[in-house]
């Protein structure tokens, strides 16, 4: 997740960072963790690697709730501002795949 406003609590571990691709999992210990404000500069990917549901805060202050399952992914095109909250009484994790540049022919 690129462009951090405000730093959260969330947890992120860059697995692979290269000129075409990088792969983040995100951590989040406990309820209300959160990513911290941030824009998306890239078309992304997410892999969930657990099931459960994240809270979604957009900038007009509405919160959605997106339940994720193992292995069932999503993706967005780039530009999404969004805060992300663990919504679970537990831990979560997710793995997040930016897609940095096109491939070439």
């Amino acid at each position: 997740m690129c462009d951090p406003v405000k730093k959260g609590t969330a947890v992120p571990t860059i697995l692979i960072d290269n000129s075409r691709t990088r792969v983040t999992r995100w951590s989040f210990s406990g309820r209300g963790d959160n990513t911290g404000w941030h824009r998306h500069e890239y078309d992304y990917l997410v892999v969930p690697i657990q099931d459960g549901g994240l809270d979604i805060r957009l900038a007009d202050g509405t919160i959605s709730r997106s339940e994720l399952r193992v292995g069932v992914p999503y993706f967005r095109m780039q530009g999404v501002e969004h805060d992300v909250l663990n919504g679970n009484d537990g831990s979560f994790a997710f793995i997040e795949i930016e897609f940095l540049e096109e491939a070439s022919s």
